[in-house]
This record gives structure tokens, sequence and C-alpha cells, in this order.
């Protein structure tokens, strides 16, 4: 069996009072967060700002104290583990989406959020974000 493993982040940012998370819709058409694979001599948080910062632009504050990992097999063969921190972005930062891997972003409340992203295991980890996040106020 092939492993595969790709670093990302919860991108959430502070504006008029509410929290707000960012969630891209990818090419192939779901919606979800923003990741990408290691590279060659990368740490997962230096992968994880690296795909932030292609994927949209966004130069982002990234919290390691809360690693979150899913794992799945996206084809016959292969297993990809996926680590998530959370990640804090500039409310005013302009996003510039990677147009050949993302459609579309949306800036969403957390019940919003819920609602718009593709994956149960997606919601799962918004759901564990929202729960660290209130914890820290």
């Amino acid at each position: 069996m092939r492993h595969e493993k790709s670093c990302g982040a919860l991108v959430y940012r502070k504006r008029d009072g509410q929290t707000q998370f960012l969630i891209l819709r990818h090419q192939a058409g779901h919606w979800s967060f923003p990741k990408g694979h290691v590279k060659s001599g990368e740490t997962e948080a230096q992968t994880a700002e690296r795909e932030i910062r292609e994927e949209t632009g966004l130069a982002v504050s990234l919290d390691q104290n809360l690693r979150l990992v899913t794992q799945y097999h996206p084809e016959l063969g292969v297993k990809k583990e996926v680590v998530y921190f959370t990640a804090q972005a500039d409310p005013e930062a302009e996003l510039t989406l990677q147009t050949a891997e993302i459609k579309a972003s949306r800036w969403l409340p957390y019940r919003e959020a819920l609602q718009r992203l593709s994956y149960e295991s997606d919601r799962k980890l918004l759901d564990q974000v929202w729960s660290y996040l209130l914890r820290k106020v």
C-alpha cells in the first residue's frame, strides 16, 4: 500500500465580532480546507503554511497547539494521512486563489461552514476546532 501525507489548517478570522472559517471549493467540486502534500525536508507546520499561501495567498498565524489527523483512502491501494492545525488570518487580508486547484472560497460562520462542507470528516474537524477556539477565549 502506498502512503501519502498532506498538511493544512482550518483558517479563521475574527471580523465584526464574529469568527469566520475559510472553506475552499476545490476543482473536483468538494468544499474543504486548504491542504497539500508534504515536500521533502518540510515540517508539518511549514507544509501547512506553504499550502495556505499557495492556495489562498494568505500569510497566517499558525497555531500548532491543536494537531488533528484524519486518514482515508483516496484510491485503491493508497492510504492518505492529513494533519490539520488552526491558523488565524488577518481580518482584512485579501484572498488570491490558486485557480488551477481552487474554484471558489467562502468566509463563513461556524454553523454555515458546517453545512457547506462536503465531507463528514471535515465537519468533525470543524467541530473540534470550534470547541478549541471557544476554550481559548
